[in-house]
């Protein structure tokens, strides 16, 4: 009877640890995704620090307190406060981690002292019971016929057998107890690991904040020059946006003359075939498209926004201005046909590539390398992006339309990663 007994005890002790496995598992692997997305993020944030990090170095250049760069200040604020919450989550993360290792070491050891009991009591029932191979064979051989002396037979198999299985289970307790310490202290060598480099950035936050505010000072000095630069900026954005709105519009009745049309489709353009698929196309790729330039961050979003410095003053943008580096080129961002190349006072060369009843509109080159009435693959260089000498800022202009509808540029171009 003490065998079967000490088979469901150990029936028992096995279905609670394969239920603490399976929980473990669940447990490890959620917690692994989780790591994983907060370790891609991270990286990503990094990326981005060292790109405006660059972009900080070309303002350097000029002595000058200038909006470009406070607006690389204020991002640089931004992404180390992200990095800093994501440093935050990585911590209690492997704080949770390490507790979940404490717990199950506990649980191993534990259950290695039960398995060790056991075991324990085997050998010494097997002793006293059965002693040495002497009395083994009695054992056998006063069996009152062949069957019983089989069955006893088998008994000392299985015996055996039970006595081999609870060692190997007693030297895989051991081995796991040793792999979760070592994964204990890996884990908490992370945890101090990311506590110096939480110090370390927070130093750096706050010398960007210094750095902001020093800056902010500064430009609350400018403030009459700011406003001046302000009205320029939005007279020749008026200008830009009547020349778009007027070249369009000639584009929508050149496009019934060439079709022989005279009534509107759905679109405000009268398409071809050919135009039609490229529209639909340029459509399905919402969201897909490629950036107009390689690489860059946004400086001025879509719609209306508040000025980084004149207060009670708003900004209308039209589309996305694109702060990158110099020598950039700006590329297509869908194949077309080039139905403009202009130059406009502030914004420099401008081009207009025409995707169906879409136009992308790209501002501020300081070259281009396109023609009117060329056709355009995606990711084509159309022109390289001005660099302006007074605050080394390199900034394109970028706009999306619909027909004569502005549309936000955001939504349709890809999210980086």
């Amino acid at each position: 009877m003490k065998i079967i007994g000490n088979k469901y005890n150990s029936n028992k002790l096995r279905w609670f640890f394969v239920c603490l496995f399976l929980f473990a598992i669940i447990n490890f692997t959620y917690a692994q995704k989780t790591k994983q997305k907060l370790q891609a993020d991270k990286a990503k944030i990094e990326r981005e620090i060292k790109y405006t990090n660059k972009l900080l170095r070309e303002t350097q250049k000029s002595k000058k307190a200038s909006i470009n760069k406070l607006y690389l200040l204020n991002n640089q604020i931004k992404k180390r406060e992200r990095l800093i919450k994501n440093i935050n989550k990585e911590t209690v993360l492997v704080n949770k981690r390490i507790n979940v290792n404490n717990d199950s070491i506990q649980v191993l050891r534990k259950k290695l002292e039960l398995l060790k009991k056991e075991y324990a009591k085997i050998l010494y029932y097997y002793a006293y019971k059965n002693g040495d191979l002497y009395n083994r064979l009695i054992f056998i051989f006063s069996s009152e016929d062949f069957n019983q002396a089989f069955q006893r037979i088998k008994y000392f198999q299985q015996y055996s057998k039970y006595r081999k299985k609870q060692a190997e289970s007693i030297k895989r307790t051991e081995e796991e107890i040793y792999a979760r310490n070592r994964a204990l202290k890996n884990q908490k060598q992370r945890k101090i690991e990311l506590i110096t480099q939480k110090k370390h950035e927070k130093d750096k936050f706050l010398k960007k904040k210094h750095e902001k505010n020093i800056l902010v000072q500064k430009l609350n000095k400018k403030e009459r020059r700011l406003l001046k630069d302000l009205r320029e900026k939005e007279k020749a954005s008026k200008h830009l946006q009547d020349e778009l709105a007027r070249i369009i519009s000639n584009e929508i009745k050149k496009s019934f003359k060439e079709t022989k049309k005279v009534e509107k489709s759905k679109s405000d353009f009268a398409l071809t075939p050919e135009e039609a698929v490229l529209s639909k196309n340029f459509y399905l790729n919402k969201g897909k498209l490629p950036w107009p330039t390689e690489r860059g961050i946004v400086s001025s979003t879509f719609g209306k926004h508040r000025h980084q410095v004149l207060k009670h003053v708003k900004i209308q943008n039209n589309g996305i201005d694109i702060l990158t580096e110099k020598g950039s080129k700006a590329r297509a961002i869908f194949s077309g046909k080039v139905t403009t190349v202009m130059t406009i006072p502030h914004y420099n060369n401008v081009v207009i590539i025409r995707h169906g009843d879409y136009l992308s509109v790209y501002s501020n080159l300081k070259d281009v390398f396109v023609k009117k009435g060329q056709k355009i693959n995606t990711k084509q260089n159309i022109g390289t992006v001005y660099t302006n000498n007074d605050d080394y800022k390199t900034e394109l202009h970028f706009e999306i339309w619909k027909g004569k509808i502005h549309l936000n540029p955001a939504i349709w171009l890809k999210k980086k990663t």
